[in-house]
This record gives structure tokens, C-alpha cells and sequence, in this order.
């Protein structure tokens, strides 16, 4: 096994990667951003919330699960604040909370079909 016996070969890069690193509270906030996107039922209601707003019930529907497990994702995913609600009446309706989170999505897919 070869090893490397300098520790360090460009300074000038180190140093400039170094100081662009966020602070550490940044970077834990954008891992527990992307943890949300490692579950694949979170991906599947975001993908279906993609384009329209849809009621709990109709989750269930499209994904094949019970209401009280789609409530359960989607409450993951509003404190992520990737997915916001409203009223009307006693249905609660679900959307994308903005169209970042749609453009996170769609990069994710074209890179995937890369």
C-alpha cells in the first residue's frame, strides 16, 4: 500500500477550500436537509406533491398507505420545511413549500437519468 509521505500539496487550494466551509451549524442543518430526501416514502410524496396539492387522503391513495402513516411523513417533512398546508374546512391540503424544493427534486431526477 502506497502512502502519502507530504501532508500537504497545495497550500493556496487548502487554504482557499478551507475558508469557504460554513460554519459547522450550517453544515449539520444542510445533512439533516438532505437526511429528509434518503427516505423513500418522503421522496414519493414530495414527487407527488411535484406539481398539485393534494389532502392527506389522496396521498394515501396515490401511495398505497394509511392516512395516519402519510400524516406521519408529512409532519417530517413540514418541520423540514419542505412541504407547507392549508384549511379548508376540516381537509388539510399539502404543497411544496416553495419552488426550491421542486428544483431540488428536478436535479435530483436529471441526475439520476444521467
Amino acid at each position: 500500500m502506497e502512502t502519502c509521505e507530504i501532508t500537504l500539496i497545495h497550500k493556496e487550494l487548502a487554504d482557499e477550500a478551507q475558508g469557504s466551509l460554513p460554519d459547522d451549524s450550517v453544515i449539520l442543518g444542510m445533512a439533516d436537509f438532505f437526511k429528509v430526501f434518503g427516505d423513500p416514502t418522503r421522496v414519493r410524496i414530495l414527487t407527488a406533491l411535484r406539481r398539485r396539492e393534494l389532502c392527506v387522503c389522496d396521498l394515501a391513495y396515490v401511495l398505497g398507505m394509511s392516512s395516519s402513516a402519510v400524516s406521519h411523513q408529512l409532519r417530517g417533512l413540514k418541520s423540514a420545511r419542505l412541504v407547507k398546508n392549508r384549511r379548508d374546512g376540516k381537509i388539510m391540503y399539502y404543497s411544496l413549500s416553495d419552488e426550491h424544493v421542486e428544483k431540488i427534486l428536478d436535479l435530483g431526477f436529471t441526475h439520476m437519468e444521467e
